[in-house]
């Protein structure tokens, strides 16, 4: 039983640090959307906007894991997160940058009041958080069941994990948004390496997908096995290594 905490301990590490990497993108939209606001209404616009957003992920997480199940939905996510991993990882490799979506945000938001400035915030992080649940969705499938029976659809304990995640994502982006920022000046590749992380994850739940009971492409006992989890832990160890140890000025096409 010792070893199945173990197990659900190191699954939450891992998503409150993809959480981190991937919230300081999210912190950097807030702001912009709020920059039109007048000085004293930005921090006001961006706490209510996360307050919001806390509300919608709730919903979109226990929407999810109502379906998480179903392995038509494992399979679009899986192709989405692949998709999301891999065309950052390209724009990344080819030199493309993301300043243009932020100066779109801006120039949207521009002449809007403040409720609707908090809502859009709230939005765009909904918007952003789709790929963080699914991802967190994916690594929890993969636990093994706890003791805390059966909660929206799926085992307590995963379903705990996941929504642990998302509220640190929440937190991180209120508290820590900044200094991940920082960290990406100084480390621009570990953007990157987040979004490796996506896409593997997106491999875990192609797994997950073919392994299912109604496809049995892939043994169903496959994404529990020794072999796999020793596999894919040890594959994100890895990327994560090199992205941390990768070199830290961009190279500019």
């Amino acid at each position: 039983m010792e070893s199945i905490w173990l197990e659900y301990g190191w699954t939450l590490l891992i998503l409150i640090g993809l959480e981190g990497l991937l919230s300081a993108d999210n912190a950097l939209v807030m702001a912009v959307i709020a920059k039109h606001l007048p000085e004293e209404e930005k921090e006001k616009a961006i706490r209510y906007g996360i307050l919001m957003a806390f509300g919608l992920r709730f919903v979109a997480l226990f929407a999810i894991s109502f379906i998480a199940n179903v392995w038509q939905i494992q399979a679009i996510g899986a192709a989405y997160l692949l998709y999301l991993g891999i065309r950052h990882v390209v724009e990344a490799r080819f030199g493309k940058e993301n300043e243009n979506v932020h100066k779109e945000e801006e120039a949207k938001a521009a002449g809007k009041g403040f409720w609707p400035t908090t809502g859009k915030i709230a939005i765009a992080d909904l918007a952003f958080a789709i790929d963080s649940i699914l991802a967190a969705v994916a690594l929890a499938l993969a636990l093994p069941n706890s003791p805390l029976g059966n909660f929206g659809g799926m085992d307590g304990g995963k379903f705990i994990i996941i929504l642990l995640g998302s509220i640190a994502g929440l937190v991180l982006i209120k508290y820590a948004a900044s200094w991940f920022i920082h960290l990406l000046e100084k480390r621009p590749s570990l953007e990157t390496t987040a979004y490796t992380i996506v896409a593997w994850v997106g491999v875990k739940l192609a797994v997950i997908t073919l392994a299912h009971k109604d496809i049995g492409i892939l043994d169903h006992h496959f994404p529990h096995s020794t072999v796999w989890t020793l596999t894919f832990y040890g594959v994100l160890v890895a990327i994560a290594l090199i992205g941390w140890f990768a070199p830290r000025e961009k190279v500019h096409s």
